[in-house]
């Protein structure tokens, strides 16, 4: 009979949430993310919440978390700068790119991440990729765009679905669809980020290379490896 150690991707979620508290600067406000893997952070920040001013989160799910623990949530528009941004990733490349939208909160989360110093990234290491495009990258657009968007994409040789929820068309917290974008390779992040964010229509892309990680903390079965760009 052979024991393992093998931490599931929960426990592996949970040391990356807490190993980012030592990113957290006293007396500032932080910058919170969404996602699972935040959540974790969330509740490890609890610990702490006397020692910060409060946090400006990224989503509507998010700030409710962070309010239930008494922690104070400011708005974007109150505050000029942040000294970090703490968020997970749904993949990261070998110089900190990302692709995120998996949890449809993409917009609010560039927003926030754009006020930030430093970005720090918490993920387990199933997110860390050597190209961008294996999952499916979402693209925040306004409705009426929607089959010109697709068609845009469909040139690059990729599929673009809308995002249902319950059978209809997901509604983000902006009160727009999302695009999930399946067949892509995307070998220059900066560049293709630039792009699409400039078709008509487009609220957001789901590559965040403007605003890419500094740090990534990456639960792996030997713990926490901080990677650094």
């Amino acid at each position: 009979m052979t024991t393992t150690s093998t931490l599931t991707q929960d426990e592996l979620k949970t040391l990356v949430g807490q190993a980012a508290l030592q990113y957290v600067v006293p007396g500032e406000i932080v910058g919170v993310g969404t996602g699972s893997t935040v959540n974790k952070f969330i509740d490890a920040l609890a610990g702490m919440k006397d020692q910060i001013k409060g946090a400006v989160s990224s989503s509507v799910a998010s700030t409710e978390r962070l309010k239930a623990l008494g922690i104070a949530v400011f708005d974007a528009n109150e505050v000029e700068s942040l000294a970090v941004y703490i968020d997970g990733a749904d993949e990261i490349d070998g110089s900190g790119n990302m692709v995120k939208g998996g949890g449809a909160a993409l917009t609010r989360e560039k927003i926030v991440a754009a006020l930030a110093r430093s970005f720090v990234c918490i993920a387990d290491e199933s997110k860390l990729v050597q190209a961008l495009g294996q999952f499916p990258l979402p693209v925040e657009v306004i409705p009426m765009a929607t089959h010109h968007i697709t068609r845009r994409f469909e040139a690059l040789g990729a599929k673009a679905t809308v995002r249902l929820k319950d059978g209809a068309p997901l509604v983000t917290d902006n009160g727009q669809h999302i695009l999930d974008v399946r067949g892509l390779s995307i070998a220059d992040p900066l560049g293709f980020e630039s792009e699409v964010n400039q078709w008509p229509g487009v609220v957001t892309v789901g590559v965040f290379a403007h605003q890419k990680a500094s740090v990534c903390l990456l639960g792996t079965a030997q713990g926490v490896k901080t990677l650094t760009y």
